[in-house]
């Protein structure tokens, strides 16, 4: 199964703090991308990890060739045409910069967005960018995004905005707070996810990611919170899966943080982890439903809000 996002990437402050290079990623099938990207180095401002360093938000790229894309021509190669970068800082302190890159198929079905409130322009959240993939279908999702606007805690990135925290809804066709149902079920996308990110200013950005089961976002998700009780410990808030549908969520699936792998690495650091290697622990259900959707590798999001990691979402790949 192919996944709507091919390729993530950490980049984190050398040690200097005047550069940004790659510290782990995830390039499944793009070798030759893979070895010009770890020969790179951005400066603060350059490409598009250094931009969104700049910037002090997210930013995404809907065409790389002919851009301030370092890479482009390799891009090209592998039919890479979009991206999205997504800074995490800490008392305004860059921790990292997580770089997806999606294109490929003409079918391919998904969406990435970028939302925004800025209190001193509106009280509502509006699209600043949008990836709608390839498919000729997606113009009617794409104009009733385009044309919206979020108040707060309405749709599920107005739910993120609300609550500070991601909103996964696993079955879009069941839920009360997708307002793009109809266009998003027509067009096969039928989950959604939607992450709050960590900026510089005050102003309130949401990365929001619609996933179908052609072209999953990813084949895995899992939501992390701290669990009640245990410091050292987290569980799983939500989540869903490609092969076992929405997954269990609370007391039940407690795991301290050094059994969870990347998970629990990017939960202490603030530092997202791109990993081959899985997290271990979980059910029989959960190891049988890994095998069966063929996941091999993990990307861990720190979410952070007040200067402290919040949540840790987990796409796997």
């Amino acid at each position: 199964m192919n996944t709507f996002i091919r390729i993530a990437e950490v980049w984190t402050p050398t040690e200097d703090g005047a550069s940004l290079e790659l510290s782990s990623g995830l390039f499944p099938g793009a070798a030759a991308f893979e070895a010009i990207t770890r020969q790179m180095i951005f400066a603060r401002g350059e490409g598009l990890p250094g931009r969104a360093w700049e910037e002090g938000h997210p930013l995404m790229m809907r065409e790389l060739s002919g851009s301030y894309f370092k890479r482009a021509a390799a891009a090209r190669a592998i039919d890479l045409t979009c991206a999205v970068a997504c800074p995490v800082f800490r008392g305004g302190e860059l921790q990292c910069v997580v770089v997806l890159l999606m294109g490929g198929a003409a079918s391919s079905v998904g969406t990435v967005e970028l939302w925004c409130n800025d209190g001193r322009i509106s009280s509502d959240m509006s699209l600043v960018e949008g990836y709608f993939g390839a498919s000729g279908q997606a113009s009617e999702l794409e104009a009733l995004t385009r044309d919206g606007w979020l108040p707060r805690g309405a749709g599920a990135p107005g739910l993120a905005w609300q609550k500070g925290e991601t909103v996964c809804i696993a079955d879009i066709a069941q839920s009360k707070r997708f307002l793009r149902k109809e266009a998003a079920l027509a067009l096969g996308i039928g989950r959604a996810l939607a992450i709050p990110c960590s900026v510089r200013d005050a102003s309130t950005w949401v990365l929001a990611l619609l996933s179908a089961p052609t072209t999953p976002i990813a084949l895995r998700v899992e939501v992390w919170a701290q669990a009640p009780g245990l410091p050292d410990g987290l569980v799983r808030a939500s989540g869903f899966c490609e092969s076992a549908g929405e997954l269990p969520a609370g007391a039940g699936t407690m795991h301290k943080l050094d059994a969870l792998g990347a998970i629990g690495t990017a939960w202490r650091t603030g530092v997202a982890q791109a990993s081959t290697p899985l997290p271990t622990p979980g059910t029989p259900a959960d190891q049988e439903a890994l095998r069966a959707v063929g996941a091999q590798s993990v990307l861990a999001l720190p979410v952070l809000m007040d200067d402290a990691v919040n949540e840790v979402v987990a796409l796997y790949f």
